[in-house]
């Protein structure tokens, strides 16, 4: 079984920071992509930027250039560096690992969630 454990959420005001932290822990092998999503109130969840082992890593355009995400393999943990925050940061974050080396092997793990509230 895998866990994902997330921290770091809170309320900020707006121009202000926050780092989420990811850890990962169980029986987790072959991983192929650990980033965040997030979920703001009556809409859908989104990606807010993934990294693969190995490959280029992806923001969604409303974050990039305020958002830095990060991974520690040997902690096998994943953060979320935010900077510059605006009110419409504000979502519940949610860590998201996929693993699996085939199509049939591949799963996908979420955290609980944590809540980012950025006030004006």
């Amino acid at each position: 079984q895998v866990q994902l454990v997330e921290s770091g959420g809170g309320l900020v005001q707006a121009g202000g920071s926050l780092r989420l932290s990811c850890a990962a822990s169980g029986s987790i092998f072959n991983i192929n992509t650990m980033g965040w999503y997030r979920q703001a109130p009556g809409k859908q969840r989104e990606l807010v930027a993934a990294m693969p082992t190995g490959g280029i890593t992806n923001y969604a355009d409303s974050v990039k250039g305020r958002f830095t995400i990060s991974r520690d393999n040997a902690k096998i943990t994943v953060y979320l560096q935010m900077n510059s925050l605006k009110p419409e940061d504000t979502a519940v974050y949610y860590c998201n690992v996929e693993t699996g080396l085939t199509a049939i092997s591949r799963r996908i793990w979420w955290g609980q969630g944590t809540q980012v509230t950025v006030s004006s």
